[in-house]
């Protein structure tokens, strides 16, 4: 076995927790310098692109941002090309969608940034093919976590089982790497060998989520995406939804509201949730369209962030990634990017210090805290503004910060340096320090002046395609 930089790789084994989007980068990520890397994972994994009884969110909308899919390329070569070859879109940002923000409508104007458009059980199957190809990746599926073993200064392995019960077996590992999602366990075991509680910390606006698939009209191969987002200012509860153009000519439409305005399971409450936006272009979208599935809906989803990089005595041999971390309101759409982000510390980390060393674990926590940090302000500050949302008052500075990029979000309906920026952000191509660009500085003063945008980018051809004519209801 070598390591990605063409030298001998260390050796030893890892275990990851959890076959999703972050355990099978960080897999990938181990493959180049261990010798063997075991992914656990109660599901058994699914043949092709098929849904998990574990990751019942994955039916709702997924985007994989430029920022985050120029990471999984970097970690897994080739992967973007063959998401576009199973029938993921590769949409340009903001040329190929249309997104009302809380500002009002973004100009559709050519870039470098994109988004990838598919289904979540889609960007899953192309990793997990790629990184099961691996001779040091072994997928132990069916499988769940018992504890941790080891002690407080350093953990050892997992001691694991069948899913429901069975034998118990001890898997000792240089590295254990937990990347198990929303419903981590890792600082109730961490507790068990005698650490510290693992600090805390929720925003819960009460977002319900719910999706349906509908048929895409004919010759709408080309579709841009539809997104109407809520205003943060209007003083009450925030509806929204976005129409994602996905694999095999369908359409994923996901709805959501927060506390007070959440949506319905029933079907026939779908269309007329949809229409009670700030604007109807999606409801008059699907009003045309036939419906493929019942209705998908997910109450679970508060923003939660574990500080395990505040413990003050953290284990050397345990990290915890993604999702185990931090997990986002979806409707930001960052959660899968961060992901990509987290797994590509532990590769710099790798690529500098051996995993079996002293401080390594501790290392590449603090560095995941780093990237997991500007996203989460950005998602607690927008879902703090909505009545009844659930979590501590932001200091000062994230005040601050919240009401610059709400202003930016104005200004960008009408100047394309903020326009830039803003798309930077939202695709974690850059850092909050984007924000500080002069020209970025000087156009958030301004505001959108003249330019702005006042009604939907969509082509009279575009609606045509959907049966409306050139007009809307």
């Amino acid at each position: 076995m070598r390591s990605h930089d063409g030298v001998p790789g260390r050796g030893g084994r890892a275990v990851v927790l959890g076959a999703g989007m972050a355990g099978m980068l960080a897999a990938g990520v181990l493959s180049g310098w261990m010798d063997e890397v075991v992914l656990v994972d109660r599901d058994r994994m699914p043949t092709g692109a098929g849904p998990r009884r574990g990751l019942p969110q994955a039916r709702h909308a997924h985007m994989v941002m430029s920022g985050g899919a120029r990471v999984v390329e970097e970690l897994l070569p080739g992967t973007v090309e063959a998401w576009v070859a199973a029938g993921a879109r590769r949409v340009m940002v903001t040329e190929g969608i249309v997104v009302l923000g809380p500002g009002g409508w973004f100009p559709r104007r050519p870039g470098t940034k994109f988004l990838v458009s598919c289904t979540r059980d889609l960007l899953d199957a192309v990793v997990r093919e790629r990184v099961l190809a691996l001779p040091q990746v072994v997928l132990r599926d069916g499988t769940e976590v018992v504890e941790l073993l080891g002690a407080a200064r350093r953990v050892t392995g997992v001691a694991v089982r069948e899913t429901g019960g069975g034998p118990v077996d001890n898997l000792e590992a240089d590295l254990v790497v937990d990347a198990s999602g929303r419903g981590s366990q890792a600082a109730r075991h961490l507790a068990r060998l005698g650490l510290p509680a693992v600090r805390e910390e929720t925003v819960d606006a009460g977002q319900v989520y719910a999706t349906r698939l509908f048929i895409a009209p004919s010759g709408t191969e080309h579709f841009p995406m539809v997104s109407i987002q809520p205003d943060p200012r209007s003083g009450g509860p925030g509806r929204g939804a976005t129409l994602l153009p996905v694999e095999d000519g369908r359409w994923l439409v996901t709805v959501a509201g927060t506390r007070g305005a959440e949506p319905a399971r029933n079907a026939a409450d779908f269309e007329p949730f949809a229409r009670s936006l700030r604007d109807p272009l999606l409801a008059d979208l699907i009003s045309r369209a036939e419906p493929l599935t019942d209705v998908h809906l997910t109450r679970s989803t508060v923003n939660r962030r574990r500080r395990f990089e505040r413990l003050t005595a953290a284990p050397d041999g345990f990290i915890a990634l993604g999702d185990a971390v931090a997990t986002f309101n979806p409707v930001y759409g960052q959660g899968l990017s961060v992901a990509a982000h987290s797994a590509a510390a532990l590769d710099r980390a790798l690529h500098r210090r051996q995993p079996q060393a002293a401080g390594f674990a501790r290392h590449v926590q603090r560095a995941v805290a780093r990237t997991t940090a500007g996203p989460w302000d950005l998602a607690t500050g927008e879902d703090l503004n909505y009545p009844g949302t659930k979590g501590k008052r932001p200091p000062p500075t994230a005040r601050l910060l919240r009401g610059y990029t709400q202003r930016m979000m104005r200004s960008a309906t009408g100047n394309p340096a903020v326009l830039m920026a803003l798309t930077d952000l939202m695709t974690l191509s850059a850092s909050l320090t984007c924000l500080a660009r002069p020209a970025v500085l000087l156009g958030v003063a301004r505001g959108p002046g003249r330019d702005a945008q006042h009604s939907p980018p969509i082509t009279a051809e575009e609606l045509a395609l959907c049966g409306l004519g050139g007009t809307r209801r």
